[in-house]
This record gives structure tokens, sequence and C-alpha cells, in this order.
């Protein structure tokens, strides 16, 4: 199982950057990991829950700023890993609120997170990958290929580094910027931990969102997982044809069985699904294809976003442009979902005037510098 859930290896003879510093990313460690490194150095255990406050409370990104910590402790620390910033190359407002950030990794590769304030709530977007392994049809995060899974540090960093940056506090984070987050299963859970700990950043399980494009092995995974995290699965089509021509990896978790696995994740949490659904026009918006959606999960607890496509310039799709659909479109296969009472919602893109969607701004900087 764990074969079909780890992303590919960049090709061999392709070219990238080493890491400068080969020190770990102190903001990679659990708590429990900075424990027994207290332990090995021979002092007391609260030396570890005063790091754990400057890293995840005080949100410093220097050792020296750790006021009450030992100058030798600090020291050790120093030698052992590093502790930095995500270094931000560009941020950009929406007229809507949202912010988009594109941050530069210490091997010279780049990351999207996306900020999206509410009245209620500040939702962070966070990346799990650089780059992406399943070349959906309507997403930019693919279009350059995968080059690396995020490491755990990297992960969280982005959370540290936007509240820094904004100063804004946040409480709600879907893991759905570039990337396949079950393909990074055991770093991204990781992750989760760190930003789950009562003793740090302390967001709670059900505040985070993990969206996948259907990796059926990390669904079962995620079923087994005690904590309580949301799960979203971007579906998208009601028939394999469908959904094969926008998302490729139908052919390796085709519907049935993709469908099976979220049905089999509800029983064993207890929990809702939420089904993402992209409306495309003349594509997957018929009554229909509505109609197969409602015969596919009407027997176990989901809900449905239907969501108007964001559309992306230069995707280089052969040509092949998408659109969204119209409003009485989106409107008629929302009425179909509600005779069969299935909880739906119609969302609109944030960020339209930012490149918000995932992988847009990376694409951009990155071919003016390349």
């Amino acid at each position: 199982m764990a074969d079909l859930i780890k992303s590919p290896e960049p090709k061999k003879g392709k070219k990238t950057k080493r890491i400068m510093d080969r020190k770990s990313d102190i903001r990679g460690l659990s708590y429990e990991e900075l424990e027994k490194i207290i332990i090995r150095e021979g002092l007391p255990l609260y030396r570890a829950r005063q790091i754990y406050s400057w890293l995840y409370l005080k949100k410093v990104d220097c050792f020296r700023q750790m006021s009450n910590v030992p100058s030798d402790l600090i020291n050790r620390l120093e030698s052992l890993f590093q502790l930095t910033a995500l270094d931000c190359m560009k941020k950009m407002e929406s007229k809507d609120g949202s912010l988009k950030f594109l941050f530069k990794l210490n091997d010279g590769h780049f990351v999207e997170s996306v900020l999206i304030p509410s009245k209620k709530r500040n939702t962070i977007c966070i990346s799990t990958q650089i780059g992406c392994p399943w070349h959906c049809l309507f997403c930019a995060s693919g279009k350059d290929g995968f080059t690396r899974n995020l490491k755990a540090g990297e992960i969280v960093g982005q959370l540290i580094s936007v509240q820094q940056i904004t100063g804004k506090q946040v409480n709600n984070i879907v893991f759905m910027g570039m990337g396949e987050p079950l393909n990074n299963y055991f770093r991204l859970m990781k992750a989760i931990g760190i930003i789950n700990d009562e003793r740090g950043i302390n967001i709670g399980a059900r505040r985070m969102t993990i969206s996948t494009c259907g990796i059926i092995p990390g669904i079962k995974r995620l079923a087994e997982n005690p904590l309580q995290v949301e799960l979203s699965v971007s579906l998208h089509a009601a028939d394999d044809k469908t959904r094969t021509f926008l998302m490729p990896v139908n052919r390796q978790f085709p519907i049935k069985k993709l469908i099976a696995a979220c049905r089999q994740y509800t029983e064993k949490k207890n929990r809702q699904i939420t089904f993402e659904y992209l409306m495309l026009k003349g594509i997957n918006d018929s009554k229909e294809q509505a109609k197969k959606l409602c015969s596919l999960i009407s027997d176990f607890k989901s809900k449905v976003n239907l969501i108007i496509y964001n559309p992306i310039p230069n995707l280089g799709n052969n040509s092949f442009i998408l659109f969204p659909s119209e409003e009485a479109a989106v409107l008629s296969f929302q009425r179909v979902l509600k005779k069969s009472y299935i909880p739906v919602t119609v969302r609109y893109s944030k960020g339209q005037d930012i490149a918000a969607a995932c992988g847009q701004l990376r694409r951009q900087f990155s071919n003016r510098i390349s």
C-alpha cells in the first residue's frame, strides 16, 4: 500500500539545486522529538516547552531571540537545526481580501499559500508538494511536472510565515494548495500533529481539511488515523469517461473503487465527506451528470460543493479551453441534488484577480526568472 501513496521522485538526470543548508528544520520536529533531544543533552524537560513556545506562540525566526534559553543550549540548537522564515518572494492581495504568497525554499524552488479572511475565521490554503504528479486538466500545479514532496517543517512553515507577515491569527487550514496531500501522507500527518499540538499552535483537528484527488490508499490510511481531520475529495464528474478526461488519476483509482473507499471512510470515522465538483460548461454540468452523482453518494454521509470554475490562461491543454458553467446550469444541477436530499453549496473561487488558483503564481514567477 505504501508504494501507491508515494509520489514518484524526479527522473534521473534532472538537474535540481542542492539544498544549501543540510541541517534539518526544527519546525519539522514533533514535541516528543524535541523532548528526546533535551533529554539527550541532559537538560530539564521544561526547556522543551520553552523552545516550543518560542517557535509556535511567539513565532521567532532566530534562535538568539529565545531570551530565556541558556546560550549553551542555543549554540547546540544552532549546530543541529535551522530556524528561518520562508522567503516571501511575492505577496498579492485580491479585491475580495484574499492574499496569495509565493515562498522560496532553501533549494530554490517555489511554493504557494493563500490566506482567505472572513468575518468568522481566517482560512489558509497550504501546499504539500512542489508541483503535482497527476496533471488534472483544469489545474496549473502539475503543468510543469512534479519536483518533490514538502517536508513537515516546510508545510508548517507556510502557516507560521503567513501569520508573521499578516499579523492575522489563522484558525482554519485546508491542505489543497499545490500538490496532492495524500501522496505526501506521512510528512503531512506529522505537520498536522505539530499544528494540532496544544502546547504550540493548537488548531483543532476538525478545523483542518485534507483535500485529495482520490488517492484510495491514502483515504484508507486516514480512516485508521485517530485524528478527526476533515476530508474533501475532488470528484468533478460522475462517470469514469468524463472524470478520466479531466483527472488522469481516475485511471488508477476509478470512481466505483473511490466511492467505495469514501463510504468505508464515513462508516469508520462517522464523519461526513465533502465532494468538490468543478462546474465546467458542456462537460460535467448536465442534469444527467447530476442524477449520476446522486446515485453514487446519496446512501452515505456526504455533501457537495459546486465550484464555479476560475479559468486559468496558458495551461497548454492542446488548445482545449475550459469554461465555467452558466448560472442556469449550476442552479439546475443544484436542484437535482437537493431533491435527493444531498447537502449542496455553490462556491465561487476567491482571488480570481491575483492568480489564486493552485500553481498559477508559481508558474508565472518561474517562467519570468527561467
